[in-house]
């Protein structure tokens, strides 16, 4: 997808689960059609460390919906063979944390998420030193991409070692706060900048705070594209119509 697309990616975050147990495939799908390049499909979970309200309260709903990632993985499966597009979609990673997956088995979920059509992970909470020596090698295995998040007080240092470890793209947090609060993109663009100095392998996407139009071209000035999760997931929290509401919701981002 990035070798098609070098500029203005859209990454839309769902909640899987969310709003209604079965709404994961029909807002997969909505997006797809409506112009999303990528879809992060986020795994409940009751302790979501970088997370804001809106997306805490996502979670809480889906797990009260009754999601977890065995649910999840029997939704998933086959959804492939009934793309809109009929070539096998966009790319869909997972974003979680350590302690369901560990509680599933890392390497189970690494192989049930490959074997659903999974293209990479985000697990925001495994720490650099766990993936070189223990759980790099497992997703590697099973050919999933793995993304790590970089913020604007992550040293030069560090932004190399975990660019030169990311593979799929670097998430650049845009400030060091929990998603879906105001961002001052005055203070992001500086880091940005600074971002691009530094010759990534890797492209950039921006999460937090990326909520509507302006936004998202602010991010994208600097970037390879930009990741909306919480207004995304707020335009859903007051819809039954899945599909208009994605459609309104994205052609007020990208047209």
């Amino acid at each position: 997808m990035f070798q098609e697309k070098k500029e203005n990616v859209l990454n839309v975050y769902c909640t899987a689960g969310y709003p209604e147990l079965n709404s994961t495939l029909k807002i997969i799908k909505a997006l797809e059609e409506n112009g999303a390049d990528l879809i992060e499909l986020g795994m409940p979970y009751s302790d979501p460390l970088a997370d804001g309200p809106v997306i805490q309260a996502s979670s809480s709903k889906a797990l009260s919906n009754g999601m977890t990632i065995h649910i999840l993985f029997e939704q998933l499966e086959g959804f492939r063979n009934n793309s809109p597009s009929g070539v096998g979609g966009i790319p869909v990673i997972l974003m979680g944390y350590m302690n369901p997956v560990l509680q599933y088995g890392f390497e189970n979920f690494c192989k049930d998420a490959a074997a659903v059509g999974i293209d990479g992970l985000i697990l925001p909470d495994l720490p650099q030193y766990e993936f070189e020596t223990e759980y790099g090698s497992i997703i590697k295995k099973y050919g999933l991409d793995f993304i790590f998040l970089v913020t604007p007080e992550t040293s030069e240092e560090r932004i190399k070692k975990l660019d030169e470890l990311s593979t799929g793209f670097l998430y650049a947090v845009s400030s060091s706060a929990t998603t879906g609060g105001d961002t001052n993109f005055n203070s992001v663009e500086k880091y940005l900048k600074r971002l691009k100095s530094y010759q990534l392998k890797n492209p950039i996407l921006v999460g937090f705070g990326i909520k509507d139009k302006q936004t998202f071209d602010a991010a994208c000035k600097y970037a390879n594209g930009a990741i909306i999760g919480s207004a995304f997931i707020k335009a859903l929290e007051s819809s039954n119509d899945i599909e208009s509401k994605t459609k309104q919701f994205l052609n007020q981002i990208i047209k």
